[in-house]
C-alpha cells in the first residue's frame, strides 16, 4: 500500500514531563542542545520530512510555547496542555489533530534527532497491519535480577527489541485503543502496548541508535556528540545556519529609599538604604536581563515583568533572569558572556562583585569566567554621585546555533 499523504498524517509530540533526572535552570525540553532548545530539534525534524501535514504539541501547564519556538516551522502546530501522564498527553494530543487525519505518528519529544527517513519508513511499516513502531533489536546480553541485586538468571536476546519513537498507528485504532484503556483504568507505557492489548499487530520497524531519548545529562553529552558529528557531514541546523553571536546592551537605574535591602546581583549588601522598586530593585540584574532581551529582540524587562503586574510585587530578580534566560533559549539563543558595571558612589561594593559574578553565573548557566562585575563611582557628578541611586550598564553576547 502507498504511504498516504501528508494532509492525511498528523503528529503527536508528548513533551509535557518535568525531567527530573536532567536538572537545570529551565525544563528539559527547554534544556539546548547545539545551541538551540531541545524541543525545537524534534519538532524541526518531524516538520521538515514532508511526510507530516499537522502537529500537536503537548506542554506543560499553561501551555503555552514561549515566544520564538514555533518560528519557520513547515507545518502547523497546535500547542495543548499535557496530563499527568503520557498516555494523557498523547490522548489530548489526538483530540486536537485536524479531523482529516487518517494516520498518527507520535514521537517523544525528548527524541530530538530523529532521522527524517525513519518517519517515512514505520508509515510504510504501518500499512499492513494498521501500526509500527521503532526499535532496535537488543545486542547485549540481559540478565533478570534478583532483589539482592545478584544475577537471577540469564535471558535469550533472541526475538527482544528496545523500543522507540516514532510509533505509529491508524487514527480510528488509536482511538479504540485509549477507549479500552481508559474503560478498563490500564496504564500503557507506550501506544503499542495500548495497541497489542486490543489486538493489533503492531510491526517493528529498524530504528537508529542516534535516535536516543534524552534523560541523564550523559544521554545530553551524546547527543551534542551525535549533533556534531551530523555537523561534521553537512547537517543544517534547526535554525537554518552555522552559529553566530548576537549582542545586546542594558542599562537601568534605581534611586536609594529607606528601610529596603540594596540587592545587587543577587547578593544583599548591607548598607542603610536599598533601592526603591516593584520587585526587590535589583539594579545590576535588571540591566543584565534588558541586555539579554535586547540580544535576543524581545523588548525590555517592563514588557515581560510590568510594575503594574502584582504577580512581580517584590519579586526575586534573579528569579526575572532565569526566565529572560529561557525566553532566550525558545530562540535558540544561550548566553556566551556578560560584562557589567555597577555605578554607585556609596556603599563600597568591591569585596561583594565575587559572590555577585557567582550568582549571576549560576542564573544564567555560565562559567564564572563568562561574567564579569565591575564597581566604579561617577566622581560625585550627578545623581549617582549625588548618592540618590545607582546605575547600572550591562552588555552580552548570545550564540546561536550549534555550540
Amino acid at each position: 500500500m502507498p504511504i498516504p499523504p501528508a494532509e492525511k498524517v498528523g503528529a503527536i509530540v508528548p513533551a509535557a514531563g518535568r525531567g527530573e533526572r536532567l536538572p537545570g535552570p529551565v525544563g528539559k525540553q527547554y534544556r539546548l542542545l547545539g545551541g538551540v532548545p531541545l524541543i525545537r530539534h524534534t519538532l524541526t525534524r518531524l516538520a521538515g520530512g514532508g511526510r507530516i501535514g499537522s502537529i500537536a504539541l503537548a506542554l506543560p501547564p499553561p501551555a503555552e510555547a514561549p515566544p520564538g519556538l514555533l518560528d519557520g516551522l513547515k507545518v502547523p502546530v497546535r500547542v495543548v496542555e499535557g496530563g499527568r501522564t503520557r498516555q494523557e498527553s498523547v490522548a489530548r494530543g489526538l483530540a486536537a489533530l485536524p479531523a482529516g487525519v487518517e494516520w498518527v505518528v507520535v514521537h517523544d519529544g525528548a527524541r530530538p534527532l530523529l532521522p527524517p527517513e525513519l518517519v517515512e519508513a514505520c508509515l510504510a511499516g504501518a500499512q499492513e497491519s494498521g501500526a509500527s513502531i521503532a526499535a532496535l533489536p537488543v545486542s547485549d546480553t540481559v540478565k533478570r535480577a534478583r532483589e539482592e541485586g545478584f544475577a537471577a538468571e540469564t535471558l535469550s536476546r533472541e526475538g527482544l527489541w528496545l523500543a522507540q519513537t516514532p510509533q505509529v498507528a491508524r487514527r480510528d485504532l488509536l482511538e479504540r485503543a485509549f477507549e479500552d484503556a481508559s474503560a478498563r483504568g490500564r496504564e500503557g507505557t507506550d501506544e503499542a502496548a495500548l495497541l497489542e492489548s486490543i489486538g493489533v499487530r503492531v510491526r517493528l520497524v529498524p530504528g537508529a541508535a542516534s535516535n536516543l531519548k534524552i534523560t541523564t545529562p550523559e544521554d545530553l553529552a551524546l547527543a551534542e556528540a551525535y549533533l556534531a558529528h551530523s555537523a561534521e557531514e553537512g547537517e543544517r541546523s534547526p535554525r537554518g545556519g552555522s552559529a553566530l553571536i548576537r549582542v545586546g546592551m542594558g542599562f537601568d537605574v534605581h534611586r536609594f529609599e529607606a528601610g529596603r535591602r540594596l540587592v545587587l546581583g543577587g547578593v544583599e549588601v548591607p548598607f542603610e538604604k536599598g533601592l526603591a522598586g516593584h520587585s526587590d530593585a535589583d539594579v545590576l540584574t535588571h540591566a543584565i536581563c534588558d541586555a539579554l532581551l535586547g540580544a535576543a529582540a524581545l523588548g525590555d524587562i517592563g514588557l515581560h515583568f510590568p510594575d503594574t503586574d502584582a504577580r512581580y510585587r517584590g519579586a526575586d530578580s534573579m528569579e526575572l533572569l532565569r526566565r529572560v534566560v529561557a525566553l532566550a533559549a525558545a530562540r535558540g539563543l544561550r548566553p556566551h558572556n556578560v560584562d557589567a558595571v555597577v555605578v554607585a558612589e556609596r556603599p563600597r561594593l568591591a569585596p561583594h562583585v565575587g559572590e555577585m559574578r557567582r550568582r549571576l553565573a549560576g542564573a544564567l548557566g555560565l562559567p564564572e569566567g563568562a561574567v564579569s562585575v565591575k564597581a566604579t563611582t561617577s566622581e560625585r557628578l550627578g545623581f549617582t554621585g549625588r548618592g540618590e541611586g545607582i546605575a547600572a550598564h550591562a552588555v552580552c553576547a548570545l550564540r546561536e546555533g550549534p555550540s
